[in-house]
């Protein structure tokens, strides 16, 4: 039995704050079940002094793209992603609509068409979508806007090569397809064009005996001058350039890929692409790869080793959580990472030592479709069941970081409540914000909630279990899961594997059907909710999906980088 609870003042937010930093720890709280204890406690009122994780500024690094894609036909891309199973009752041929109606793709075939009218040239209007039927391999970069925006792709032309050869005829007359330069690749000298298409947009194009390369900007390769000044080459990316024109692979090599061989598609996106820009906050993942073969698609998990690393187990996590979630995940931690990270956002380095002393190596967080997609549960394994000093200091940074000011309380927060039971203690704070899981009129005194619903923010330490969620009543069934008065999510995954992800798509489309509505309200988006509700039948159909488990090997140990896992995706 709990004993009476014990309400006390917390210290006041150093700096008022945002209340829709609340939605804001919704989404750090995901990654800190990816990247570490300190992001369940991520201040809702203090700005954080942390320097901002952002989207990498160009220049970037050129040998290490984010995102590659190699393909026997690029063209028929789309049409093989609908042939995975789960994608094909969510997806429609609107996808392979869309590819073919590209506003880019529109663009170069316009202007490859008015090319070959104005010069008379003896080419195919399908030039284009010969083109894309090549082998290809298309190397990506998120650019500033943290998008896959900048491309390098090499194509082998094979027999496209004399197709070609007459649009670099027209390139001295023509006002979109000029030369721009010139680089010497194995004695040769190859002209680099520029062909001018759609809204302002350009692109790069170089060929050299059966390779053809395209740059997605000039910018990537050259900076062009006005006037008479001759373009100013960049001389890394004229060397990459080179070798790409001589054959070398240097981007499979960077994702330590193997050889493609009889592999239709490869796709392989780095942490970058799926972190957001958080990759540095987990080490331990480098990326995924989907590659489709003669057996159809298969996918892969790339770890790296990491000092500090503890072994990977993720049974403790799925054993603490509740039946019923939508989608889960668990990854590693490596706790001495954090500690700069809760210094900065004002914890006392001596109790961040102490606290980080107890986080093991792994975390994990589930969305419950009874819930909202900001609220998830984060569990973490704690290495032992600490001493009292532990949750002392626990619960001194929970009021310190979580809240808003709140201007109708004279403390201008909402008091801590405290509850401490046998098996270790919680703490929950009253948090007002418009994205709030109850309405105003429900809290004890809703003139004091300044806004028109709120939160009851918790974290709760049960013995050697750390849990945190922006939903107490997630937190309330998480403990009644550990005092086995409700079933855990542990029962229905394998157990001779371990899982670090899990899928239930019939209750996963109901929690994505609600917040497709909830964002989108009619009075104030029609056009959009008109959208979106022709989308809702195909979250039906992904309702019948069965669930899944993602596998890998009991013994996980990843030797230096981009060490290659194979998934396997279990049907439950």
């Amino acid at each position: 039995m709990s004993e009476p609870a014990n309400i006390s003042p917390a210290e006041r937010p150093a700096a008022p704050g945002s209340r829709r930093r609340l939605l804001l720890i919704g989404l750090i709280v995901a990654l800190f079940g990816a990247g570490g204890a300190a992001f369940a406690l991520l201040p809702l009122s203090k700005p954080a002094a942390i320097a901002p994780l952002s989207a990498p500024q160009a220049p970037y690094d050129i040998t290490t793209p984010d995102a590659l894609i190699e393909s026997v036909s690029l063209s028929q891309l789309p049409k093989a992603v609908l042939e995975v199973p789960l994608l094909r009752e969510l997806l429609t041929e609107d996808l392979v609509f869309y590819y073919e109606h590209n506003a880019d793709r529109l663009g170069l075939l316009g202007a490859l068409r008015r090319i070959i009218y104005e010069h008379d040239l003896t080419l195919k209007e399908s030039l284009l979508t010969e083109l894309l039927d090549q082998p290809v391999q298309m190397a990506l970069w998120r650019g500033q806007d943290g998008r896959l925006s900048d491309t390098i792709m090499v194509l082998r032309r094979g027999g496209l090569a004399k197709l070609l050869e007459p649009l670099a005829k027209v390139a001295a007359s023509d006002s979109q397809l000029t030369q721009v330069a010139e680089i010497a690749v194995g004695g040769d000298i190859t002209p680099v064009y520029q062909l001018r298409y759609g809204a302002g947009k350009r692109l790069l194009l170089l060929s050299h005996d059966d390779q053809l390369v395209i740059f997605s900007s000039p910018d990537m390769l050259l900076s062009l001058a006005d006037g008479e000044t001759p373009a100013v080459l960049e001389p890394a990316m004229v060397a990459l350039a080179v070798g790409l024109l001589q054959g070398e692979q240097p981007f499979a090599q960077h994702f330590a890929l193997p050889p493609r061989g009889e592999l239709r598609q490869r796709i392989t996106l780095g942490a970058s692409v799926l972190a957001m820009g958080y990759e540095r906050l987990m080490p331990t993942f480098s990326g995924v790869r989907f590659e489709q073969g003669n057996e159809g698609w298969q996918s892969y998990l790339a770890l790296s080793e990491v000092p500090g690393q503890s072994a990977l187990d993720f049974t403790p996590i799925w054993q603490a959580m509740p039946m019923g979630a939508s989608a889960c995940v668990a990854l590693p931690l490596i706790p001495a990472l954090y500690e700069n990270l809760l210094v900065q956002l004002g914890a006392e380095q001596q109790r961040v030592e102490a606290l980080t002393d107890y986080i093991s190596g792994v975390a994990g967080l589930c969305w419950y479709g009874d819930s909202r997609l900001y609220s998830p549960l984060v569990v973490l394994k704690l290495t032992e069941v600490p001493p009292p000093e532990f949750d002392q200091m626990l619960g001194t940074l929970f009021g310190h970081l979580v809240g808003a000011v709140e201007p109708a309380r004279a403390e201008g927060v909402f008091p801590v409540v405290t509850k401490k039971s046998t098996e270790g203690t919680s703490w929950q704070r009253v948090v007002s914000s418009r994205f709030g899981q109850y309405p105003a009129a429900k809290a004890p005194a809703p003139e004091q909630i300044s806004g028109p619903a709120f939160f009851k923010v918790s974290l709760l330490r049960d013995n050697e279990m750390l849990l945190f969620s922006l939903d107490d009543q997630l937190l309330d069934k998480a403990r009644n899961t550990l005092r086995h008065r409700f079933p855990p999510l542990a029962e229905v995954l394998p157990k001779d594997r371990q899982v670090p992800a899990y899928l239930a798509p019939n209750t996963l489309s109901t929690l994505l059907k609600q917040e497709m509505l909830s964002s989108l309200p009619r009075d104030m988006e029609p056009v959009f909710r008109n959208a979106a509700e022709t989308l809702l039948p195909r979250l039906s159909h992904l309702a019948t999906q069965q669930s899944y488990g993602v596998v890998l090997p009991n013994t996980i140990a990843p030797v230096g980088t981009w060490s290659w896992l194979a998934l396997e995706w279990r049907p439950l």
